[in-house]
Protein backbone atom coordinates (compact mmCIF):
# COMPACT_ATOMS: atom_id res chain seq x y z
CA UNK A 1 0.00 0.00 0.00
CA UNK A 2 2.58 2.32 0.69
CA UNK A 3 4.59 1.82 -2.74
CA UNK A 4 1.07 2.63 -4.06
CA UNK A 5 0.15 5.87 -2.28
CA UNK A 6 3.96 7.13 -3.27
CA UNK A 7 3.93 5.89 -6.76
CA UNK A 8 0.36 7.57 -6.91
CA UNK A 9 1.85 10.94 -5.39
CA UNK A 10 4.45 10.87 -8.31
CA UNK A 11 1.94 10.09 -11.14
CA UNK A 12 0.02 12.86 -9.47
CA UNK A 13 2.82 15.59 -9.38
CA UNK A 14 3.41 14.70 -13.42
CA UNK A 15 -0.10 14.64 -14.37
CA UNK A 16 -0.75 18.82 -12.28
CA UNK A 17 2.32 19.95 -14.16
CA UNK A 18 0.68 18.23 -18.00
CA UNK A 19 -2.18 20.57 -16.97
CA UNK A 20 -0.39 23.51 -15.37
CA UNK A 21 -3.63 26.27 -15.93
CA UNK A 22 -6.31 24.12 -14.69
CA UNK A 23 -4.83 23.26 -11.88
CA UNK A 24 -2.87 26.69 -11.02
CA UNK A 25 -6.47 27.91 -11.15
CA UNK A 26 -7.62 25.22 -8.93
CA UNK A 27 -4.83 25.45 -6.56
CA UNK A 28 -5.52 29.19 -6.22
CA UNK A 29 -9.30 28.79 -5.15
CA UNK A 30 -7.81 26.06 -2.68
CA UNK A 31 -5.47 28.70 -1.18
CA UNK A 32 -8.04 31.44 -0.64
CA UNK A 33 -9.71 29.27 2.14
CA UNK A 34 -6.52 28.85 4.16
CA UNK A 35 -5.37 31.96 4.05
CA UNK A 36 -8.18 33.85 5.21
CA UNK A 37 -8.42 31.25 8.42
CA UNK A 38 -5.26 31.69 9.38
CA UNK A 39 -4.75 35.46 8.97
CA UNK A 40 -8.38 36.90 10.14
CA UNK A 41 -8.50 33.91 13.17
CA UNK A 42 -4.90 34.47 14.22
CA UNK A 43 -5.28 38.85 14.03
CA UNK A 44 -9.15 38.40 15.72
CA UNK A 45 -7.68 36.11 18.50
CA UNK A 46 -4.77 38.18 18.94
CA UNK A 47 -6.15 41.58 19.34
CA UNK A 48 -9.46 40.03 21.29
CA UNK A 49 -6.84 38.17 23.91
CA UNK A 50 -5.13 41.69 24.07
CA UNK A 51 -7.97 43.69 24.60
CA UNK A 52 -9.43 41.12 27.45
CA UNK A 53 -6.10 41.17 29.19
CA UNK A 54 -6.00 44.45 28.97
CA UNK A 55 -9.43 45.01 30.52
CA UNK A 56 -8.59 42.08 33.26
CA UNK A 57 -5.64 43.44 34.57
CA UNK A 58 -7.56 46.64 35.80
CA UNK A 59 -8.92 44.36 38.30
CA UNK A 60 -11.89 41.87 38.06
CA UNK A 61 -13.42 43.15 41.09
CA UNK A 62 -13.20 47.01 40.20
CA UNK A 63 -15.49 48.92 38.89
CA UNK A 64 -16.27 53.09 38.20
CA UNK A 65 -18.89 55.45 38.49
CA UNK A 66 -19.59 58.59 36.12
CA UNK A 67 -22.58 61.20 36.81
CA UNK A 68 -24.81 61.51 33.91
CA UNK A 69 -25.11 65.14 32.60
CA UNK A 70 -27.20 67.17 34.95
CA UNK A 71 -26.49 65.23 38.13
CA UNK A 72 -23.54 65.45 40.55
CA UNK A 73 -21.64 62.87 42.64
CA UNK A 74 -22.15 63.81 46.60
CA UNK A 75 -20.77 62.57 49.77
CA UNK A 76 -24.13 60.76 50.51
CA UNK A 77 -23.45 58.88 47.30
CA UNK A 78 -20.40 57.61 48.69
CA UNK A 79 -21.76 56.93 51.79
CA UNK A 80 -24.47 55.19 50.54
CA UNK A 81 -22.21 52.73 48.84
CA UNK A 82 -19.76 51.93 50.81
CA UNK A 83 -22.17 50.87 52.95
CA UNK A 84 -23.14 48.08 50.77
CA UNK A 85 -21.48 45.21 52.57
CA UNK A 86 -19.67 43.64 49.49
CA UNK A 87 -17.77 46.58 48.85
CA UNK A 88 -14.09 46.44 50.11
CA UNK A 89 -12.74 49.94 49.09
CA UNK A 90 -14.77 52.69 47.17
CA UNK A 91 -13.06 56.61 46.55
CA UNK A 92 -13.85 59.89 44.73
CA UNK A 93 -11.85 60.93 41.90
CA UNK A 94 -11.33 63.86 39.85
CA UNK A 95 -9.85 63.82 36.41
CA UNK A 96 -9.39 65.80 33.10
CA UNK A 97 -6.34 66.28 30.67
CA UNK A 98 -3.52 68.76 30.05
CA UNK A 99 -0.45 69.39 28.02
CA UNK A 100 3.10 69.81 28.93
CA UNK A 101 6.01 70.48 26.87
CA UNK A 102 8.83 67.91 27.17
CA UNK A 103 12.06 68.75 24.41
CA UNK A 104 10.83 71.06 22.35
CA UNK A 105 7.34 69.32 21.83
CA UNK A 106 3.84 69.00 23.48
CA UNK A 107 2.79 65.81 25.07
CA UNK A 108 -1.03 64.83 26.44
CA UNK A 109 -0.96 63.81 29.36
CA UNK A 110 -4.21 62.48 32.14
CA UNK A 111 -4.27 63.94 35.53
CA UNK A 112 -6.51 61.74 37.74
CA UNK A 113 -6.94 63.21 41.74
CA UNK A 114 -7.41 60.09 43.73
CA UNK A 115 -6.13 58.19 46.46
CA UNK A 116 -3.38 56.46 44.86
CA UNK A 117 -2.89 53.31 47.05
CA UNK A 118 -6.66 52.31 45.53
CA UNK A 119 -5.41 53.07 41.53
CA UNK A 120 -2.34 50.76 42.47
CA UNK A 121 -4.29 48.55 43.20
CA UNK A 122 -7.00 48.89 40.88
CA UNK A 123 -4.48 48.30 38.09
CA UNK A 124 -2.75 45.06 38.22
CA UNK A 125 0.92 45.42 37.55
CA UNK A 126 0.93 49.01 38.04
CA UNK A 127 4.29 50.01 40.38
CA UNK A 128 6.34 52.36 41.50
CA UNK A 129 10.18 52.61 39.48
CA UNK A 130 11.49 55.48 41.53
CA UNK A 131 10.32 57.79 44.35
CA UNK A 132 7.13 57.10 46.62
CA UNK A 133 3.37 57.92 46.71
CA UNK A 134 2.91 61.67 47.19
CA UNK A 135 2.80 62.88 50.70
CA UNK A 136 -0.53 62.45 52.73
CA UNK A 137 -2.21 65.91 52.30
CA UNK A 138 -0.01 67.42 49.70
CA UNK A 139 -1.75 69.04 46.88
CA UNK A 140 1.26 69.25 44.45
CA UNK A 141 3.52 66.22 45.01
CA UNK A 142 2.42 63.40 41.67
CA UNK A 143 3.48 60.45 40.45
CA UNK A 144 4.12 60.75 36.82
CA UNK A 145 3.67 57.89 34.13
CA UNK A 146 6.74 56.48 32.31
CA UNK A 147 6.48 57.91 29.22
CA UNK A 148 6.31 61.23 30.77
CA UNK A 149 9.59 61.06 32.52
CA UNK A 150 11.59 59.18 29.52
CA UNK A 151 11.06 59.92 25.50
CA UNK A 152 10.47 56.85 22.96
CA UNK A 153 14.70 56.93 22.97
CA UNK A 154 14.84 56.50 27.18
CA UNK A 155 16.40 59.49 27.35
CA UNK A 156 15.30 60.71 30.98
CA UNK A 157 13.43 64.38 30.96
CA UNK A 158 12.16 64.55 34.30
CA UNK A 159 13.56 63.14 37.96
CA UNK A 160 12.56 63.04 41.49
CA UNK A 161 11.82 66.99 42.77
CA UNK A 162 11.47 68.73 39.20
CA UNK A 163 8.56 70.60 38.93
CA UNK A 164 5.98 69.77 35.74
CA UNK A 165 4.14 72.78 34.43
CA UNK A 166 0.75 71.59 32.85
CA UNK A 167 -1.57 73.10 31.15
CA UNK A 168 -4.89 73.07 31.07
CA UNK A 169 -7.70 73.76 29.00
CA UNK A 170 -11.52 74.30 29.42
CA UNK A 171 -13.23 73.59 26.49
CA UNK A 172 -17.19 74.80 26.32
CA UNK A 173 -18.73 74.93 23.36
CA UNK A 174 -16.16 73.34 21.18
CA UNK A 175 -14.01 76.70 21.94
CA UNK A 176 -11.38 77.08 24.70
CA UNK A 177 -13.20 78.94 27.27
CA UNK A 178 -10.57 79.26 29.62
CA UNK A 179 -6.31 78.49 29.86
CA UNK A 180 -5.24 77.56 33.42
CA UNK A 181 -0.95 76.45 34.32
CA UNK A 182 -0.66 74.24 37.07
CA UNK A 183 3.06 73.19 38.49
CA UNK A 184 3.54 69.70 39.98
CA UNK A 185 6.48 68.44 41.95
CA UNK A 186 7.51 64.77 40.61
CA UNK A 187 7.80 62.51 43.84
CA UNK A 188 7.54 59.16 41.75
CA UNK A 189 8.15 57.43 37.93
CA UNK A 190 5.53 54.71 37.54
CA UNK A 191 7.01 51.62 35.55
CA UNK A 192 5.96 51.18 32.17
CA UNK A 193 2.96 49.75 31.71
CA UNK A 194 2.47 49.77 28.11
CA UNK A 195 -1.03 50.41 26.19
CA UNK A 196 -4.39 50.39 27.94
CA UNK A 197 -7.30 51.10 26.86
CA UNK A 198 -9.61 52.19 29.99
CA UNK A 199 -6.65 54.33 30.90
CA UNK A 200 -3.29 55.00 30.20
CA UNK A 201 -1.36 54.63 32.87
CA UNK A 202 1.97 55.87 30.88
CA UNK A 203 0.58 59.47 30.11
CA UNK A 204 -1.23 59.31 33.57
CA UNK A 205 0.06 62.22 36.53
CA UNK A 206 -1.77 61.27 39.85
CA UNK A 207 -2.18 63.51 42.60
CA UNK A 208 -3.70 63.10 46.02
CA UNK A 209 -7.74 63.69 46.21
CA UNK A 210 -7.37 66.90 47.63
CA UNK A 211 -5.47 68.07 44.65
CA UNK A 212 -9.00 68.39 42.47
CA UNK A 213 -10.15 70.65 44.20
CA UNK A 214 -7.32 73.30 45.25
CA UNK A 215 -5.06 72.65 42.61
CA UNK A 216 -7.13 71.80 39.65
CA UNK A 217 -10.06 73.53 40.19
CA UNK A 218 -12.55 71.51 39.91
CA UNK A 219 -15.96 71.34 41.66
CA UNK A 220 -17.25 68.40 41.26
CA UNK A 221 -16.32 64.71 41.37
CA UNK A 222 -15.55 62.97 38.17
CA UNK A 223 -16.63 59.55 39.39
CA UNK A 224 -15.88 57.31 41.94
CA UNK A 225 -13.57 54.30 41.69
CA UNK A 226 -14.99 51.09 43.88
CA UNK A 227 -13.25 47.48 44.51
CA UNK A 228 -15.61 44.61 45.80
CA UNK A 229 -14.69 42.00 47.64
CA UNK A 230 -15.46 39.37 45.13
CA UNK A 231 -15.83 39.86 41.14
CA UNK A 232 -18.64 37.56 42.13
CA UNK A 233 -20.91 40.55 43.73
CA UNK A 234 -20.33 42.92 40.08
CA UNK A 235 -23.62 41.58 39.00
CA UNK A 236 -25.55 42.12 42.03
CA UNK A 237 -23.87 45.73 42.57
CA UNK A 238 -24.71 46.84 39.08
CA UNK A 239 -28.12 46.08 39.04
CA UNK A 240 -28.55 48.24 42.57
CA UNK A 241 -26.92 50.67 41.09
CA UNK A 242 -29.15 50.51 38.17
CA UNK A 243 -32.52 50.51 40.67
CA UNK A 244 -30.60 53.17 42.38
CA UNK A 245 -29.82 55.74 40.45
CA UNK A 246 -32.00 55.04 37.45
CA UNK A 247 -30.18 56.44 34.59
CA UNK A 248 -28.11 59.21 36.73
CA UNK A 249 -25.00 57.59 36.39
CA UNK A 250 -22.63 55.20 34.30
CA UNK A 251 -21.10 51.73 35.41
CA UNK A 252 -18.12 50.76 34.16
CA UNK A 253 -17.25 47.25 35.34
CA UNK A 254 -14.27 45.27 33.74
CA UNK A 255 -14.88 42.19 34.59
CA UNK A 256 -18.01 42.64 32.59
CA UNK A 257 -16.57 44.09 30.42
CA UNK A 258 -13.74 40.88 29.27
CA UNK A 259 -16.95 38.69 29.50
CA UNK A 260 -18.63 40.84 26.90
CA UNK A 261 -15.37 41.00 24.99
CA UNK A 262 -14.84 37.54 25.21
CA UNK A 263 -18.11 36.72 23.87
CA UNK A 264 -17.96 39.37 20.58
CA UNK A 265 -14.62 37.64 19.78
CA UNK A 266 -16.64 33.97 19.55
CA UNK A 267 -19.03 35.65 17.84
CA UNK A 268 -16.69 37.07 15.30
CA UNK A 269 -14.36 34.03 15.22
CA UNK A 270 -17.70 32.06 14.37
CA UNK A 271 -18.30 34.63 11.18
CA UNK A 272 -15.39 34.31 10.14
CA UNK A 273 -15.03 30.46 10.69
CA UNK A 274 -18.21 30.73 8.25
CA UNK A 275 -17.04 32.53 5.48
CA UNK A 276 -13.88 30.50 5.54
CA UNK A 277 -16.09 27.26 5.43
CA UNK A 278 -18.13 28.95 2.45
CA UNK A 279 -14.48 29.56 0.36
CA UNK A 280 -13.66 25.64 1.07
CA UNK A 281 -17.03 24.80 -0.11
CA UNK A 282 -16.16 26.91 -3.85
CA UNK A 283 -12.53 25.07 -3.27
CA UNK A 284 -14.33 21.53 -3.22
CA UNK A 285 -16.55 22.30 -6.09
CA UNK A 286 -13.25 23.89 -8.19
CA UNK A 287 -11.49 20.45 -7.14
CA UNK A 288 -14.39 18.15 -8.16
CA UNK A 289 -14.72 20.03 -11.75
CA UNK A 290 -11.11 19.95 -12.36
CA UNK A 291 -10.89 16.35 -11.34
CA UNK A 292 -14.12 15.08 -13.55
CA UNK A 293 -12.73 16.88 -16.23
CA UNK A 294 -9.33 14.91 -15.95
CA UNK A 295 -10.84 11.86 -15.58
CA UNK A 296 -12.85 12.37 -18.69
CA UNK A 297 -9.88 13.41 -20.64
CA UNK A 298 -7.90 9.79 -19.27
CA UNK A 299 -10.65 7.46 -19.84
CA UNK A 300 -8.42 5.93 -22.76
CA UNK A 301 -5.35 6.35 -19.75
CA UNK A 302 -7.41 4.95 -16.73
CA UNK A 303 -8.93 1.93 -18.90
CA UNK A 304 -4.97 0.59 -20.22
CA UNK A 305 -4.42 1.18 -16.28
CA UNK A 306 -7.77 -1.52 -15.61
CA UNK A 307 -6.73 -3.74 -18.30
CA UNK A 308 -3.33 -4.32 -16.84
CA UNK A 309 -4.18 -4.79 -13.53
CA UNK A 310 -4.88 -1.61 -11.89
CA UNK A 311 -8.09 -2.94 -9.10
CA UNK A 312 -10.63 -0.31 -8.51
CA UNK A 313 -9.49 0.31 -5.33
CA UNK A 314 -6.09 1.61 -6.78
CA UNK A 315 -7.59 3.82 -9.34
CA UNK A 316 -9.43 5.68 -6.63
CA UNK A 317 -6.09 6.13 -4.85
CA UNK A 318 -4.63 7.79 -7.84
CA UNK A 319 -7.37 10.31 -8.49
CA UNK A 320 -7.59 10.86 -4.90
CA UNK A 321 -4.01 12.07 -4.55
CA UNK A 322 -4.02 14.04 -7.12
CA UNK A 323 -7.02 15.92 -5.69
CA UNK A 324 -5.43 15.67 -1.89
CA UNK A 325 -1.79 17.18 -3.72
CA UNK A 326 -3.42 20.09 -5.34
CA UNK A 327 -5.15 20.77 -1.95
CA UNK A 328 -1.55 20.06 0.55
CA UNK A 329 -0.62 23.08 -2.65
CA UNK A 330 -3.02 25.57 -2.18
CA UNK A 331 -3.21 24.82 1.42
CA UNK A 332 0.38 25.37 2.23
CA UNK A 333 0.96 28.11 0.43
CA UNK A 334 -2.40 30.04 1.75
CA UNK A 335 -1.13 29.25 5.14
CA UNK A 336 2.52 30.76 4.67
CA UNK A 337 0.33 34.37 2.90
CA UNK A 338 -1.99 34.00 5.80
CA UNK A 339 0.95 34.13 8.54
CA UNK A 340 2.16 37.03 6.22
CA UNK A 341 -0.66 38.76 6.11
CA UNK A 342 -1.85 38.18 9.55
CA UNK A 343 1.47 40.05 11.16
CA UNK A 344 0.79 43.08 8.07
CA UNK A 345 -2.47 43.44 9.31
CA UNK A 346 -1.31 43.54 13.07
CA UNK A 347 1.17 46.16 12.28
CA UNK A 348 -0.77 48.76 11.17
CA UNK A 349 -2.46 48.98 14.93
CA UNK A 350 -6.10 48.75 15.81
CA UNK A 351 -7.09 52.79 16.07
CA UNK A 352 -9.71 53.75 19.10
CA UNK A 353 -10.95 56.94 18.76
CA UNK A 354 -13.29 59.28 21.62
CA UNK A 355 -13.88 62.46 21.73
CA UNK A 356 -10.53 64.27 21.27
CA UNK A 357 -8.03 60.82 22.81
CA UNK A 358 -7.04 58.36 20.00
CA UNK A 359 -5.66 55.02 21.56
CA UNK A 360 -3.93 52.96 19.00
CA UNK A 361 -3.55 49.13 20.22
CA UNK A 362 -0.42 46.79 18.44
CA UNK A 363 -1.17 43.11 19.30
CA UNK A 364 0.70 40.10 17.90
CA UNK A 365 -1.53 37.63 16.07
CA UNK A 366 -1.79 34.41 17.76
CA UNK A 367 -1.30 31.88 15.43
CA UNK A 368 -1.33 28.40 17.23
CA UNK A 369 -0.75 25.05 16.73
CA UNK A 370 -3.88 24.65 16.87
CA UNK A 371 -5.43 26.71 14.31
CA UNK A 372 -2.36 25.60 11.45
CA UNK A 373 -3.62 21.91 12.57
CA UNK A 374 -6.86 22.77 11.88
CA UNK A 375 -6.69 24.39 8.94
CA UNK A 376 -4.71 21.73 7.58
CA UNK A 377 -7.17 19.18 8.41
CA UNK A 378 -10.01 21.51 6.58
CA UNK A 379 -7.85 21.70 3.80
CA UNK A 380 -7.40 18.31 3.36
CA UNK A 381 -11.11 17.73 3.89
CA UNK A 382 -11.25 19.86 0.88
CA UNK A 383 -9.56 17.40 -1.05
CA UNK A 384 -10.64 14.04 0.12
CA UNK A 385 -14.56 15.66 -0.83
CA UNK A 386 -13.45 17.19 -3.76
CA UNK A 387 -11.74 13.85 -5.03
CA UNK A 388 -14.55 11.11 -3.90
CA UNK A 389 -17.25 11.54 -6.77
CA UNK A 390 -14.35 12.08 -9.76
CA UNK A 391 -12.53 8.55 -7.56
CA UNK A 392 -15.79 6.47 -7.72
CA UNK A 393 -16.34 7.90 -11.43
CA UNK A 394 -12.76 6.62 -12.64
CA UNK A 395 -13.39 3.64 -10.61
CA UNK A 396 -16.27 2.29 -12.75
CA UNK A 397 -15.34 2.87 -15.92
CA UNK A 398 -15.11 -0.83 -17.45
CA UNK A 399 -11.85 -1.62 -19.40
CA UNK A 400 -13.08 -2.45 -22.32
CA UNK A 401 -15.25 0.51 -22.88
CA UNK A 402 -12.40 2.46 -22.00
CA UNK A 403 -10.30 1.06 -24.71
CA UNK A 404 -12.31 2.19 -27.16
CA UNK A 405 -12.61 5.73 -26.00
CA UNK A 406 -11.54 8.41 -28.65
Amino acid sequence: MYTIILDSIKLAIKTLKERKTRSTLTIIGITIGPMIIVMMGSVVSGYSNYIVNQISTLGQNTVIIYPESGYTLTQDDLNYIKNLEYIEDAEPFYATQGIIKRGGSEIQVYIYAIKTELILKAIGGLEILNGKNPSEGSTIEALIGYKIAYDQNGENHYNIGDAITITIREIQGGKIAKIKNINVIVSGVLSEYGGALLLSPDQTIILNTEAGRKLLGLKNWSGIMITLKNSEYIGEFTSTMRETYNGKISIIAFGAIANIATSITRAINFINYTTSISTLAVAIAGIMATMITSVIERTREIGVMKAVGFTNQQVIILILMEALTMSIIGGTIGITLGIIGAYTLSSQGLRITSGTTTIIITAQPEITPQLITSTIILTLLVGLIGGALPSYMAAKIPPATALRYE
